[in-house]
């Protein structure tokens, strides 16, 4: 993954994130078996933030909206605990940018 925004619902192979140099995932790990399958070589496991959480719902709303997923509607049904199930994978270069920019813009704009 270079880019963008993934949320995965079901469990995942071994060496997810492996090459994984943008973007963000956002993986539901209610079994708690993630971290092992997790290559840590380039990213880290970031807490969620609630902006994070607005954007996780609004895609899993959406998610359900088009395919009536069961699996959709059954995390959105206990949506406050569900939420904290979720790991926040990121690339380590890839927050190091975002959080410059951030930086740089708060700079600009006199914050």
């Amino acid at each position: 993954m270079t880019g963008g925004t993934v949320v995965i619902l079901g469990d995942t192979g071994r060496n997810f994130a492996a090459g994984m140099s943008g973007g963000v995932a956002y993986v539901w790990d209610v079994n708690k078996t993630f971290v092992k399958n997790c290559n840590m070589e380039m990213v880290l496991l970031d807490t969620l933030e609630n902006e994070d959480a607005l954007l996780l719902k609004k895609m899993i709303l959406s998610h359900h909206e088009f395919t009536q997923s069961k699996l959709a509607a059954h995390i959105l049904s206990y949506w406050q605990t569900a939420f904290k199930q979720f790991v926040k994978v990121m690339p380590i270069d890839y927050k190091a940018v975002l959080q410059k920019a951030t930086s740089r813009k708060l700079q600009t704009t006199g914050l």
